[in-house]
């Protein structure tokens, strides 16, 4: 049997068909026969060799959605029946005992596969292997899969900060970029009960912040806009992949409040220690989800009609979807179509 993914054979270069022999099932493994793929930035970083990792071909993507086709000898078919609608996202497997594994940390495990970084086995491909059957997440009926996809990476991106840094209902919180992450933050903050401010360059995205959720905007580009609002917020999520006044959003939080980046900025991030030591503020990163908030985020979306708003591809035209997230037009995630 081959399977038909879609590669970049040098760095970025147009993703064409690529065949590749999956070979036989381990034990613990399962096989999810795709129907819909969201299409990340990080994918377009693997596709573009920006982080100095990519093995080529690079088969990217780490935002699947599909049905399991087949499972290995030791997997629970109880829990996880062939047939199962079923969401993969950035990590594929980890050990399941090392220290991280067995305190529920699945994430930081060493040994953890992430889905992107495989070479030519991500997630832009008609059949995806997970090494680990317990992380290919059932899903839930009320979301449609197409919606789904980018839940499994942007949509527990920015919910896991909500649970792992105690974030409460009585919070006032800012949400940085009104992107592919920040309009799924806008959304969880929105329910979780949180009074939500957005936080964008000009206010040209003021009214879809409105429609996600926020109830207050903070326009960058107007003067002394920033510093109007310092010492108002107990957490600031930062969701976009770009250069910031560091210092200048550390003094947004009241004392001891947390700064969390779940975007990725292409340079070092640099901030004065009297605007960070002094009042106790704290700048925490983002990484992959664990299954037990993955499976969390995706109840809670399903509960209160939370999803993304998508552009959807046919994977005929995989290249244009690359190209319009690679130019930061999507609106708001862009999702590959594989039926």
């Amino acid at each position: 049997m081959t399977v038909t993914s879609y590669a970049a054979h040098s760095a970025g270069s147009r993703l064409e068909p690529y065949e590749r022999a999956p070979g036989p099932l381990g034990p613990l493994e399962a096989d999810v026969r795709v129907t819909h793929c969201g299409v990340c930035h990080s994918d377009i970083g693997q596709i573009d060799d920006e982080y100095g990792i990519t093995r080529f071909p690079c088969v990217a993507g780490h935002e699947a959605v599909g049905v399991v086709e087949a499972v290995g000898a030791a997997v629970d078919t109880g829990q996880l029946p062939i047939g199962t609608r079923v969401g993969v996202g950035a990590i594929a497997g980890a050990c399941f005992r090392c220290a991280f594994c067995l305190s529920g940390r699945h994430n930081l495990c060493p040994e953890r596969d992430d889905t992107v970084l495989r070479g030519d086995r991500g997630a832009f491909t008609e059949l995806l292997r997970v090494s680990d059957w317990r992380t290919a997440y059932p899903v839930p009926d009320a979301i449609p899969s197409a919606q789904a996809a980018p839940l499994m990476c942007a949509g527990v991106t920015v919910f896991a900060p909500l649970i792992r840094h105690g974030v409460r209902p009585v919070d006032r919180v800012a949400v940085v970029g009104i992107g592919g992450l920040g309009h799924l933050a806008l959304q969880f903050l929105a329910h979780w009960g949180c009074d939500v401010t957005a936080v964008s360059t000009t206010r040209s995205k003021e009214d879809d912040a409105r429609r996600f959720g926020a109830t207050s905007f903070i326009a960058t580009n107007e003067e002394g806009a920033l510093a109007a609002a310092a010492g108002s917020f107990d957490f600031v999520l930062s969701t976009v992949s770009a250069n910031l006044p560091w210092g200048d959003y550390l003094d947004l939080l009241v004392p001891q409040g947390r700064l969390s980046v779940v975007g990725v900025p292409p340079e070092a991030i640099a901030v004065h220690p009297m605007r960070l030591l002094p009042a106790e503020k704290t700048i925490s990163g983002g990484v992959p989800a664990s299954p037990a908030e993955t499976r969390l985020m995706l109840d809670f979306a399903a509960r209160h009609g939370i999803g993304p708003q998508v552009e959807t591809f046919p994977v005929a035209e995989i290249n244009t979807a690359i190209d319009v997230v690679r130019a930061g037009r999507a609106r708001y995630r862009a999702v590959l179509d594989l039926t």
